[in-house]
């Protein structure tokens, strides 16, 4: 029996298969308006890619948004237990994760054994998250990739409302129009710093503490991780999949599951 695990976010949807504990694939899909569509799609186009059985025999974990709303899940688990998790299963000295997903960030503590310790998170307004940085790269008319790079030149962070979204747009559009214009460079790295100093509240609030794991898309955000590494006082740790790792979390846990008899 292979273990699947699928975390279901807004913006998109990842699977990752286990077989016997050891990654046999893996895929991110953009999600679909239906979080059961969505799930049923990653699922098959995971399968696919690795020529595996489609009607093999599967014990399924889903988590996420819509993680409750799939009929192919066994069960469903809580974002921040499948981030535990994953995070541990890649770095067993990691004590703290930083998830920023497209619609929310989690600061969370865990355990030497990988469980869940302590938790904080903001989902009330975009600022923080992914969305919040695609908007703005959109506003400044520039890549993501674009927008990370030019941050790593600033020469100083010109205060972005880290609040509330709405006001934030309304700061960088002042910033673009003033007269002379803030230097890109700069507002970039004013648009990251806004987004780290709501983590850094939150990571004061549970205790920050090494090793720490930074996932989610935006971890992939060379500019955001150079300012969070800045506030933080040393270098984080960022894996490869960092988009993946609730799923992967989420697939540790089926695993469990069938160790335990689960069928």
């Amino acid at each position: 029996m292979k273990a699947l695990g699928i975390d279901i976010g807004s913006l998109t949807t990842k699977v990752v298969v286990l077989n016997n504990g050891v990654i046999e694939t893996s895929c991110v899909v953009d999600s679909d308006d239906e979080a059961d569509t969505s799930a049923k799609v990653a699922v098959a186009r995971a399968l696919g890619q690795a020529n595996i059985n489609l009607n093999g025999d599967y014990y399924i974990i889903s988590t996420g948004a819509g993680g409750k709303a799939t009929s192919i899940s066994q069960k469903s688990k809580a974002i921040s237990s499948c981030l535990a998790r994953g995070i541990y299963h890649l770095y067993s000295s990691a004590r703290m994760g930083i998830d920023i997903g497209a619609e929310s960030g989690i600061v969370f503590k865990i355990n030497e054994r990988g469980k869940l310790k302590d938790q904080a998170s903001h989902d009330k307004c975009a600022a923080g998250t992914g969305v919040f940085v695609k908007q703005m790269a959109k506003l400044m008319q520039i890549s993501l990739e674009d927008m990370s790079e030019l941050s790593l030149d600033a020469k100083t962070r010109p205060e972005i409302s880290g609040t509330c979204a709405v006001f934030a747009e309304s700061e960088v559009i002042s910033h673009v129009h003033r007269d002379p214009p803030t230097p890109m460079a700069d507002i970039a790295a004013g648009i990251y710093y806004s987004i780290v100093s709501r983590l850094m509240a939150l990571c004061k609030r549970v205790g920050i503490e090494k090793d720490v794991v930074v996932t989610g898309g935006v971890a992939q955000n060379k500019g955001l991780i150079n300012i969070l590494e800045q506030e933080l006082g040393f270098k984080v740790l960022v894996p490869d999949n960092a988009q993946s790792i609730v799923a992967l979390g989420a697939a540790i846990i089926a695993q469990e599951q069938i160790e335990k008899g689960a069928k």
